[in-house]
């Protein structure tokens, strides 16, 4: 199908009475929520004082209906990432029909909090609609139905909002160098990833592009792989800014040259940023693997700090009851500085402590 034929656009609506009560609950958040009990200098001012920015994955489900999580979200953490609803299944359910409407729930607690906004995430092989992922395209109407996306999504709605996106999230097969097939690979061809960083920096010049991936954050097969492909990128002259280390570490599992890996990229010209960091633990949790979380944690900012280039670090959610673990991961759990009622752990500590606390 041609672009022009393509390029049907109609946003959902939500209905204003659900618009006014969204609106209302974000403006009085600060004013219901009350004390957290997290108790000292919140980690954003903390993170700001070091010039890095600490965030967390927010859901906006959680946020309406929790009001410690909201308390926390907005004390806490300077930069806000979409857990899930910025993903294509969100926001293009049906080819051409875009709806914003939980998406703005974020950018708008966002900005009532002074908060930064990161995008998450552009193209990925997971998460995406069913008309999407069976749908036969060939290369030409493909790249059409890409750049008509990255063009709404990235430029016209969220342009000016969105500090950061992860253009290209997990390109890599798991525990290898080789590039993972998938929908773009396998009708595009390797040049999917330039291709899409150009058409997102066209969309949003002012917005930070990232690659995104997991098990990377040490040295090895598949963090070497990203490296030669970031190398290779840059001399083409691809607008790719930055890496996204993921961190989804058990306890305990912290590489000791996270450091000295992530610096390999900054000596590129790329900044760096943990993305998505949490640290499980193999249930129940015992109070020596809580410490050995918390200095976990404390160590992966350290490495950020250390590292010239590394802008921040965020971690994937607030509260254990919250976290995507458990149920990919049976077994495991405990894995963020907050427990199943939003009481802080140790981890929380060992994170003000890191940033000067």
């Amino acid at each position: 199908m041609a672009k022009s034929h393509s390029r049907r656009r109609r946003v959902l609506a939500i209905s204003g009475s659900l618009l006014l009560v969204t609106v209302l609950a974000v403006v009085a958040v600060r004013a219901a929520a009350g004390p957290t009990q997290a108790g000292g200098v919140p980690l954003r001012d903390l993170a700001a004082e070091r010039g890095i920015r600490i965030g967390a994955a927010a859901n906006p489900y959680l946020l309406e209906r929790e009001p410690d999580y909201r308390a926390l979200l907005a004390e806490q953490y300077g930069s806000m990432t979409a857990e899930n609803v910025m993903k294509w299944d969100s926001l293009q359910p049906e080819r051409g029909v875009y709806d914003f409407s939980t998406a703005d729930v974020l950018t708008a607690f966002a900005d009532e909090h002074d908060q930064q906004m990161r995008g998450h995430t552009v193209l990925w092989h997971n998460q995406n609609p069913e008309w999407l992922d069976q749908g036969e395209f060939g290369p030409e109407e493909l790249r059409s139905i890409m750049r008509d996306h990255i063009d709404t999504v990235v430029g016209e709605h969220f342009a000016g909002r969105v500090y950061a996106w992860d253009v290209i999230n997990e390109p890599f097969r798991d525990g290898s160098g080789e590039l993972r097939p998938n929908l773009w690979l396998n009708t595009l061809g390797r040049g999917y990833i330039a291709e899409a960083l150009h058409m997102a920096h066209e969309a949003d010049p002012d917005a930070r592009l990232y690659i995104n991936d997991f098990n990377i954050e040490g040295r090895n097969p598949k963090s070497d792989a990203l490296y030669d492909l970031a190398e290779s990128l840059l001399e083409e002259g691809a607008p790719l800014h930055g890496i996204g280390f993921q961190g989804h570490f058990h306890a305990g599992g912290v590489p000791e040259d996270m450091a000295e890996n992530m610096r390999r990229f900054t000596d590129l010209g790329l900044e760096v940023t943990v993305t998505e960091l949490d640290v499980s633990i193999k249930m129940p949790a015992s109070a020596e693997e809580l410490r050995t979380q918390a200095r976990d944690y404390r160590a992966v900012v350290e490495n950020c700090l250390e590292v010239g280039g590394c802008t921040g670090v965020t971690v994937w959610g607030i509260g254990d009851a919250d976290s995507w673990i458990p149920s990919w991961f049976p077994g495991r759990g405990a894995a963020l500085p907050f427990d199943e009622d939003y009481a802080p752990k140790p981890a929380y500590g060992s994170l003000q402590e890191a940033l000067g606390g």
